[in-house]
């Protein structure tokens, strides 16, 4: 069907929306749509949250249909939101692709890199990557976000990043995953607990002791090894702290609160400067994998494509067993 026939068979006020609207009312329904709720909408924007409402209100008078199902303690996006959020994000990266490929026309690359990934990634592959490329393309601009995996993989769910580097607990159909890295994670003490510095400990010494580790590490979660390794330590199974991030944990070690798990090639440089002590098991430690993770319909910049497979290349050339990060 050519392009006239099907504005032919289009009702008038569809035919006038594209005119009609007021684009400024998608992008502020994506924010509703992503902060989850017009109170944080209106926080996230720097407005009143009687603007957000009203903005709200507007668009759905000009789609013709409701976008949010919401109460005085219940928020969620009707089903014709949803789709209408996922056109409007496709739309907005479509928008903010512009530049970059300006300047493509120009001879060079440019273009916005937002990379989404938890707290202990640490990769000197990743690294090396990423500061070549930054030296090929100096004209790109990057933002980061540290977060949880869950939350790495629902920005890329909902297209809000390039490039997500994450755990995952089981495949998502809906994005593309490849092993980033292989880390190894070790049982860690710091200077004020009894068993720092202390050669020829015991397993069995580790029973009772407090424990700190990241909020993932529960019951089937991403890091259910490192349950595995607490248990097998007969560690107290009750954690006395918690965070999403790897230097608090590292922080909650170091000052006494309790033994925690680390990456053993995260954890090496504080150990060397005294700041923390391995303590057993020694050998076959518990294994996790961080993925590098993306969403397959997402439209890239060319400079996200550009940085995409560079990382897919090199993934391809380097073996795991060279990204496998014991010590």
């Amino acid at each position: 069907m050519s392009s006239h026939t099907a504005s032919v068979l289009m009702k008038p006020y569809e035919q006038r929306l594209p005119f009609n609207l007021d684009w400024n009312l998608l992008r502020t329904f994506m924010v509703v749509a992503e902060q989850g709720g017009i109170t944080r909408a209106a926080d996230y924007l720097g407005l009143r949250q009687p603007t957000i409402s009203s903005a709200l209100k507007r668009l759905e008078d000009t789609i013709g249909h409701r976008l949010v199902d919401r109460g005085p303690s219940h928020f969620a996006i009707t089903e014709a939101g949803r789709i209408l959020y996922q056109e409007s994000r496709a739309m907005f990266e479509a928008v903010a692709q512009i530049p970059g490929l300006m300047s493509v026309a120009e001879g060079r690359v440019s273009g916005h890199v937002h990379i989404a990934l938890t707290s202990h990634v640490v990769s000197p592959h990743f690294d090396a990557l990423l500061a070549r490329f930054n030296s090929q393309h100096p004209d790109v601009t990057y933002s980061i976000t540290v977060t949880e995996s869950a939350e790495v993989l629902n920005r890329l769910r909902q297209n809000r990043s390039t490039l997500g580097l994450c755990l995952m607990n089981r495949p998502d159909p809906t994005l593309s995953a490849r092993v980033l890295f292989r880390e190894y994670f070790g049982l860690f003490c710091g200077p004020r607990h009894r068993l720092f510095g202390r050669a020829n400990i015991e397993l069995s010494e580790l029973q009772g002791e407090d424990s700190v580790s990241f909020q993932t590490d529960v019951e089937g979660g991403s890091l259910h090894s490192v349950t595995q390794l607490r248990e097998l330590a007969l560690l107290k199974p009750k954690l006395k702290g918690v965070s999403a991030n790897l230097p608090e944990v590292l922080r909650m070690i170091v000052t006494g609160i309790g033994v925690g798990a680390l990456p053993v090639h995260v954890a090496r440089r504080d150990v060397e400067a005294g700041q923390l002590w391995q303590l057993p098991p020694y050998v076959a430690l518990p294994v996790v994998d961080v993925f590098f993770v993306t969403n397959p319909q997402r439209s890239l910049n060319p400079a996200e494509r550009i940085l995409v497979q560079a990382l897919n290349d090199m993934l391809d050339e380097v073996p795991l067993a060279e990204r496998c990060y014991l010590d």
